[in-house]
């Protein structure tokens, strides 16, 4: 007969190994949803350039922008959060792609509705937009959403808003 210790063990590794398994299954249930379903983004839009300064040796751009998104697709069963960001994307003659963030939130499954949808209009960027160098004037400017899919269980997923909805504005010329 076995003794209390040894039916302990089984019982614990037992179930151990069915949330396990279990865990495994919800990580893989969330392939399919992040792939299926976005963000509806309505508009991501400059609204504002305050300010275009040579700052210490690197160019610094200082804007606002409109951003009109439903978040509210890109959330499942398996979702905790979801890390939201605006990147803003250009090519100089010294780096063909830069891309920076000027903006980001992190909206919570347990937040209500109203929270999951971004309607803001005028929103002052957190991070200034810096160039390295002195090749910000003049340039095209996109704006882009990205996100981060946070579940409970599983790897995290990376998406964005596809490229031919993205905005573009141009910088001046001349430092304002």
């Amino acid at each position: 007969m076995h003794t209390v210790w040894v039916r302990l063990n089984a019982v614990v590794f037992f179930g151990l190994t069915v949330l396990l398994g279990l865990s495994i299954l919800a990580a893989l249930s969330k392939y399919g949803h992040s792939n299926r379903t976005k963000p509806i983004i309505h508009d991501l839009s400059l609204n504002t350039l305050r300010s275009l300064k040579s700052h210490g040796g690197v160019d610094r751009a200082l804007l606002s922008f409109d951003i009109h998104a439903d978040l509210r697709p890109a959330f499942h069963w398996n979702i905790k959060q979801l890390f939201v960001y605006v990147v803003a994307e250009y090519a100089t003659d010294t780096n063909p792609r830069n891309q920076i963030i000027l903006w980001d939130k992190i909206v919570e499954a347990t937040d209500l509705d109203d929270a999951k949808v971004l309607k803001q209009d005028n929103i002052f960027v957190k991070y200034a937009l810096v160039d390295q160098a002195d090749e910000l004037r003049g340039k095209d400017v996109q704006l882009q959403l990205h996100w981060d899919h946070m579940p409970l269980t599983g790897s995290l997923h990376q998406d964005s808003q596809g490229r031919e909805t993205m905005s573009t504005f141009t910088l001046p010329e001349e430092y304002q």
